[in-house]
Parts: C-alpha cells; sequence; structure tokens
C-alpha cells in the first residue's frame, strides 16, 4: 500500500474533506451540479416548480431539494425530470460535466439530437 492510502484509512477527518479542484477550490459535489443544471433547465422553459414537477411524476417539495443540491437523486428520478425538461440523461450528464470543467457559467445544452457514437473495447 502507499503512504497516502494508509494515511487515509488511519485518518479519520481525510474521508470527510471535500477534494480539491486543479485550481485548489473543493470540488463541487455532482448532486449540487445536477441541481443547478436542472433549475437552469427549468427556468429557461418558463416553468414553475409545480408544473414540471407535475409532469415528472415527482413532489414539488422533492424538485426542489433536488435543484438545491439536498437530495442525491436515484437515477430513475434523474429521468423522469430529466424528461420533463425535454432533456435526455446524456443531456444532463454532459452539462454536468461541463459545469464542472468550465464552471458555473456553462450554458444548459439543448436536447441532443439522437447520438451516433462508436465505442471500442481494448482487446
Amino acid at each position: 500500500m502507499t503512504a497516502t492510502s494508509d494515511t487515509a484509512r488511519t485518518d479519520p477527518t481525510s474521508a470527510h474533506e471535500p477534494r480539491k479542484s486543479q485550481g485548489g477550490e473543493p470540488e463541487r459535489l455532482w448532486r449540487s451540479v445536477v441541481g443547478e443544471l436542472l433549475r437552469d433547465a427549468r427556468r429557461d422553459r418558463g416553468e414553475t416548480l409545480v408544473e414540471t414537477a407535475q409532469r415528472a411524476g415527482v413532489s414539488p417539495q422533492y424538485l426542489s431539494e433536488m435543484e438545491r443540491g439536498r437530495k442525491e437523486a436515484s437515477s430513475e428520478m434523474l429521468a423522469a425530470v430529466s424528461g420533463a425538461l425535454d432533456l435526455t440523461l446524456l443531456d444532463l450528464t454532459l452539462g454536468v460535466a461541463e459545469r464542472i470543467t468550465m464552471g458555473s457559467a456553462a450554458p444548459v445544452r439543448q436536447p441532443a439530437q439522437p447520438v451516433r457514437a462508436a465505442y471500442a473495447l481494448a482487446a
């Protein structure tokens, strides 16, 4: 084992400290960035929490907690809310990656056109 992993195992505080980004700031939590993206997409559509939540089949309170980064939503919930906003899970994932990489100013992606991607597996 390396000294780093030994330290992480013996130091209980290290597991609770957020990792630092390349800029030295704490990395943002996935659920926080997802929430921002969902809120921005909903507002861009001019919708209220109630309207979007109703279409997604979730309570407005739950959607609000998702948007504020308070809930670690399941993939099913993310799919339902994304679908209600005419976003795919791919749109959501790429949007989150862009925001984490470029900062919170990255715009919400427009709904993806059917993606034709090829993936090669190493033999």
